[in-house]
């Protein structure tokens, strides 16, 4: 799916999202799991970062400065509204470059949207954006392949390449995967944390 395809998906349900997710515990006790690994402040970037909120607010309390990624305008908008002392952009994650490095890095509920043939790439990216020390979380599916789905009255593009190949480009990227869980089991939802291997 496009980017701004996906885009303009949850532009029209940005402000649901944001009422749904912004004090909402989803994924907290995953994110305060990869938080135990980081230390205090530094930079954190937040890949589909969507309204902000809990995350956010989980962030700024150890001491980082956010930057968020999004490809809604309307998310990124909120996003900037609520949370006015981090920075916010509209950009899509396989074309966005940066010559800054992060010391935590969130991609939740995110990289699950991209074309399958970049995934690859996208997380090689994610792993070259690390500091040394720097931890990494993110999520996706161990259903590999493509496929749609209907919600909100609309189709929603999602691909994977799965537990093994994620963990191996972790690896082939330098770093050391230091949690990984199947955590919606039987849905096929799986985050991991992964730390820059010099760290460990």
């Amino acid at each position: 799916m496009e980017p701004e395809v996906l885009g303009a998906k949850y532009d029209k349900i940005a402000q649901w999202w944001h009422d749904r997710h912004v004090d909402s515990a989803y994924g907290m006790s995953q994110l305060k799991r990869a938080l135990a690994f980081a230390p205090d402040g530094g930079k954190a970037l937040d890949v589909g970062c969507g309204a902000g909120g809990r995350f956010i607010r989980a962030l700024e309390r150890k001491g980082f400065a956010v930057t968020g990624l999004d490809v809604s305008q309307e998310m990124v908008a909120l996003a900037s509204k609520n949370h006015p002392g981090h920075r916010f952009l509209h950009q899509d994650i396989c074309t966005w470059e940066s010559d800054e490095k992060y010391d935590f890095l969130v991609a939740w509920d995110s990289i699950f949207h991209l074309p399958i043939e970049m995934q690859n790439p996208v997380l090689a990216k994610l792993c070259s954006l690390l500091t040394v020390n720097g931890v990494l979380i993110y999520s996706f599916g161990n259903a590999i392949g493509e496929h749609t789905d209907q919600w909100h009255d609309d189709t929603f593009y999602y691909s994977s390449i799965g537990i093994d190949k994620n963990v191996q480009l972790l690896l082939d990227n330098g770093l050391s995967v230091v949690h990984l869980e199947l955590d919606q089991y039987p849905q096929t939802h799986v985050y991991t944390i992964a730390i820059n291997k010099e760290a460990v």
